[in-house]
């Protein structure tokens, strides 16, 4: 196991090192919050797919492909879906708007202050995103010492909040193209390969299981397949830490065909996960807590060494995705709801705040899956139909808006307390009366004033000016 700590430990302080780096370059708020819109396609691309595949997906996928088989892929192959969706049809605009945070673009498009009620909505989403992650780390750091889960999600905490802390989004950035790559070795090229063949391979699992309901693709349920659909397509298309990523792209064209090579990672890690499951589970048929599988493997099947790696890797995945949110988290809670001008200094109070109340409620749950499905049905059940509405329809009007986000987000939250977390009904209800309440109200009000969809038009143009910048600079 020395080797093992080794390579943890370099991992570790190399994200920290980066994270001071990342402090020496992040002087002004554009440097701190979207990397100064300077990243080309490598970076792009590798920084996306490391912030939507975090420890959901990765500890959470295997836990799904041990439990349900191949058809586990569906939660992580739906993220990649709903990545390929937002780049091939809204990545342009959504850069060429030039702005901090979806509440921005909704004050665009729909005139006066929305922000009150999105940036709420945004905020829990993305401080839930925030603890997924943070949940996570107690798994890895419980095979590495035996370590109680507060004390695992505590260290793993306060290491991304400190190089978030620090650097910001150049921070994040950097130290996602090292996760990304580690990742990439480490789950794709090591656990994956390794793990079928101790099971014998595809013959070898079929034999041990002998269910073939393990590789029926809808073994998971078709309901749940259109709920994961649901979440996570559209989540995807709205979240505020996604769209912070593509505001860092350096044109329209990085964020389409970076986002587009993202997705389509995306769409094979889905799958790798799952088949790691689905040999977990040939392998080791007796794990009580599905999330457990990840690391049972690892700490079974793979050699001292190339175990750090992987369980680097898993760490990799959880960091990427929780400094992510993170930063979208504080950005949101500084422009959006804070709304007074702010500083770099600042920028960072409102991170390490966030940051220490995030580790807190990690602290108190447990299941990933679940966090995840909170985060994300509270995102599409209250911003989904007013964000796409205000993109594709123009009598949409403020009102309708503002209504629909309040009746939807609420919807969600009574009907997770109702139903429960994981029911299918969460999303339902709260999309069918979002859209409802939009449609009626924005009818039944004045349409948009010609002059705010003049100024949107211009936006979506790519016309901004380097006053429009200007002012949202200072709004951020």
């Amino acid at each position: 196991m020395a080797l093992d700590y080794a390579v943890i430990a370099a991992y570790v302080l190399g994200m920290l090192g980066m994270g001071w780096w990342g402090m020496r370059r992040a002087t002004s708020k554009s440097e701190y919050l979207v990397a100064g819109r300077r990243l080309g396609f490598g970076m792009y691309s590798g920084t996306m797919s490391a912030v939507v595949l975090g420890g959901a997906s990765t500890i959470g996928g295997v836990g799904l492909g041990y439990k349900f088989g191949i058809s586990g892929a569906w939660m992580v192959f739906a993220i990649g879906l709903g990545i390929l969706l937002l780049s091939a049809l809204f990545a342009r605009r959504i850069v060429r708007l030039k702005v901090y945070t979806v509440s921005q673009m909704l004050d665009l498009r729909y005139g006066g202050n929305s922000s009150i009620v999105s940036g709420a909505v945004m905020w829990a989403y993305t401080l839930m995103l925030t603890v997924t992650s943070t949940i996570a780390y107690s798994t890895i750091f419980n095979v590495l010492f035996g370590l109680p889960k507060t004390v695992g999600v505590i260290i793993g905490g306060s290491i991304v909040v400190l190089y978030s802390v620090l650097g910001g989004m150049w921070s994040i950035t950097l130290t996602d193209i090292v996760q990304f790559v580690i990742k990439t070795i480490g789950i794709l090229f090591l656990l994956l390969p390794i793990s079928l063949v101790a099971a014998g391979g595809f013959d070898g699992i079929q034999q041990r299981l002998n269910d073939p309901a393990m590789f029926d693709v809808s073994n998971i349920g078709v309901s749940t397949i259109i709920t994961f659909l649901l979440i996570y397509v559209f989540g995807l298309l709205i979240g505020q830490d996604i769209w912070q990523r593509v505001f860092t792209a350096k044109s329209p064209r990085v964020a389409t065909w970076g986002g587009i090579t993202s997705g389509l990672y995306c769409l094979v890690y889905a799958v790798a996960g799952a088949l790691i499951g689905t040999a977990g589970k040939a392998l080791y048929p007796n794990i009580a807590n599905k999330d457990e599988a990840f690391a049972t493997m690892v700490e079974n099947l793979l050699p001292t060494g190339v175990r750090g790696l992987v369980l680097a890797a898993a760490l990799a995945a959880m960091m990427s995705t929780s400094s992510g949110a993170l930063i979208a988290c504080s950005t949101v809670a500084a422009n959006d709801i804070w709304r007074r001008k702010t500083d770099v200094h600042s920028n960072r109070m409102f991170t390490l705040v966030l940051g220490v109340i995030a580790i807190g409620i990690a602290v108190a749950l447990n299941d990933v899956v679940a966090a995840l499905t909170v985060a994300y049905n509270i995102l599409v059940g209250g911003l989904l139909v007013a964000i796409i509405g205000g993109l594709v329809w123009k009598r949409g009007t403020r009102v309708g808006a503002m209504a629909s986000m309040a009746v939807g987000a609420l919807t969600a939250i009574a009907f997770m307390v109702i139903d429960g977390v994981l029911a299918d009904s969460p999303i339902y209800y709260s999309l069918s009366a979002s859209l409802v309440t939009y449609v009626v109200v924005s009818l039944a009000t004045p349409a948009t004033d010609a002059a705010v969809l003049a100024n949107w038009e211009r936006r979506v143009a790519g016309e901004a000016t380097e006053a429009d910048e200007d002012e949202e600079l200072v709004n951020a």
